[in-house]
């Protein structure tokens, strides 16, 4: 069986400003002053959304200098990713159900 992705995986991929920063790291790291720069919000509610992205392990963190240094843990998503994976077989199978069954409607 895969590894299931935990909810707070979920819980941080739901809120824009978090899959945001997901975007912009995924470029490069970046300071928390670096990714303030990208947002229209307080430093404080900046970090509470780094701390879901924390507490879900999908960010990283080092020191460099006083600055708090955050990169992308793509793991997480990889789990996610497999997760969903289940759904897409799902849907296509029902898709395929409901391309037969209007095939034979056409041949009626």
């Amino acid at each position: 069986m895969k590894a299931q992705p935990s909810d707070r995986v979920f819980r941080a991929l739901s809120a824009p400003p978090r899959r945001k920063v997901l975007d912009l790291l995924r470029e490069r790291e970046h300071s928390v002053s670096e990714l303030q720069q990208s947002f229209r919000m307080s430093q404080p509610a900046l970090s509470r959304h780094l701390k879901v992205l924390r507490d879900a392990r999908l960010v990283k963190t080092r020191r460099a200098g006083r600055a708090q240094v955050y990169r992308l843990n793509p793991e997480p998503l990889g789990q996610a990713m497999d997760w969903l994976l289940h759904y897409r077989e799902f849907w296509r199978e029902r898709f395929e159900k409901l391309d037969a069954l209007l095939a034979e409607m056409e041949k009626d």
